[in-house]
């Protein structure tokens, strides 16, 4: 999902993880996230398109960010839903789900285009994100707005869950996406933020949890029990209070492992 000038992702030849960050989730003189702090560890961001956070300034700033680090740039696209962040699940069919998610695409790509570089891939936020992985005809209609869009776009989802099938079937690349910081149900689902312990609060538990996924493929549930998690991409989470410490510290210990190459000085 990187520029292979750079830093090469786990879809490029060089076959390394992808680290990903959800970022410009500022908005107007709110502050949000440490994204000049986070960028430089990182190798794809997905950028905040005015429906969950950030605004038209915080968009073209980041946009202007992820390029001088030369790191690969997404949309980030959500239900229409400042007030809850994108994280309350909203009735929507998939027509308007279609419909969002190109209309955030655009928004995007206008940035992208006046700066001189691309949108790369698309990734749903929050509530979208967990209300597509379980939803065919969501996922369906999601994969359809990025294909009409641009074929050539990546589209992240959760790893096993139905928006990959949806974006494969779609005739689209696609990133299975794994989580450093966040528990793992039986199924494959994440553990929701309403449930205790459903945030890995510790650095080293979750740079561990992402280590493992990285090289064995596989997660420990909030149960206990080891589940199958392949990944193409990890996600940080950029609203974390430590998100630059646990953003480098992961980078590093992927390295160590041989999954991604060390970050450029």
């Amino acid at each position: 999902m990187s520029d292979p000038s750079r830093k090469p992702s786990a879809l490029s030849p060089a076959k390394v993880i992808d680290l990903n960050c959800d970022m410009g989730e500022s908005f107007g003189p709110w502050r949000m996230g440490q994204d000049a702090e986070v960028m430089p560890w990182i190798t794809s961001a997905n950028i905040a398109c005015g429906f969950h956070a950030g605004d038209f300034s915080t968009m073209r700033q980041t946009v202007l960010l992820a390029k001088t680090h030369g790191v690969a740039i997404g949309a980030h696209v959500s239900l229409p839903d400042l007030q809850g962040f994108g994280r309350r699940e909203l009735r929507v069919t998939p027509d308007e789900a279609y419909a969002m998610t190109l209309y955030q695409i655009g928004a995007l790509a206008a940035f992208t285009r006046a700066a001189g570089t691309r949108v790369a891939h698309v990734k749903p936020h929050g509530a979208l994100y967990n209300m597509a992985a379980r939803d065919a005809a969501l996922s369906d209609a999601i994969a359809c707005a990025v294909r009409d869009f641009d074929k050539d776009l990546i589209l992240v989802g959760l790893a096993g869950s139905e928006l990959p099938r949806a974006g494969e079937a779609n005739g689209l690349r696609v990133a299975h996406e794994a989580f450093a910081d966040r528990r793992y149900e039986i199924d494959g689902s994440l553990t929701p933020r309403s449930e205790a312990g459903a945030v890995i609060h510790d650095i080293g538990a979750a740079v561990a949890q992402a280590v493992q996924i990285a090289t064995q493929g596989n997660v420990e549930t909030r149960s206990g029990k080891t589940i199958d998690a392949h990944a193409d991409t990890i996600c940080v989470h950029g609203d974390r209070k430590d998100a630059s410490v646990f953003a480098r510290r992961l980078r590093e210990a992927l390295a160590g492992a041989g999954m991604i190459h060390g970050a450029s000085a």
